[in-house]
């Protein structure tokens, strides 16, 4: 029980002893003026009607309070998780957007990827035939100096045979 709950059940326990401790005061006739008449009645027990009725009005306004406070809050809770909905929604949507950049970046890449291997293939192969062009070139040079180189020893041994 809260703090506030014990007290007012002790309130109402002492007020309850109070009342009953004087009920031969409270309920002993007395003459009651009502401004248009008067008439004869118990003065404690009018006192503690009237007491009675404005502590049921009290109560009628916190509880009456209390409910608008209640659905308030129920309404607030309503449109808090239309906006949650909403900021997941949101949330969702650009997950999907960062996914599709994400696909569109990665096929990008392997497109660049594909053309930059096929480039690379396409001079490796032109570096090929260039390098077998060389070596041939060389080697028709090469071969074209010994030849030169035998003639000139056969020309020299020619000569020195005929000497």
């Amino acid at each position: 029980m809260r703090v506030r709950s014990v007290m007012l059940l002790v309130f109402a326990a002492l007020a309850a002893a109070f009342i009953a401790l004087n009920w031969g005061e409270l309920a002993r006739p007395v003459a009651l003026n009502f401004g248009v008449m008067q008439t004869q009645g118990p003065l404690g027990l009018v006192m503690l009607g009237l007491l009675l009725a404005a502590c049921v009005v009290f109560a009628a306004y916190a509880v009456a309070a209390q409910a608008t406070a209640l659905l308030e809050m129920r309404q607030h809770n309503k449109e808090m998780k239309a906006q949650k909905d909403l900021a997941d929604a949101v949330e969702t949507s650009r997950f999907t957007e960062l996914r599709g950049m994400i696909e569109r970046i990665e096929a990008d890449s392997q497109g660049r990827s594909l053309q930059t291997q096929q480039l690379l293939q396409q001079q490796l192969g032109q570096i090929k035939l260039d390098l077998s062009l060389a070596i041939e070139h060389s080697g028709n040079t090469l071969a074209a100096y010994m030849g030169e180189l035998e003639e000139r020893l056969e020309r020299g041994a020619g000569n020195s045979v005929a000497r």
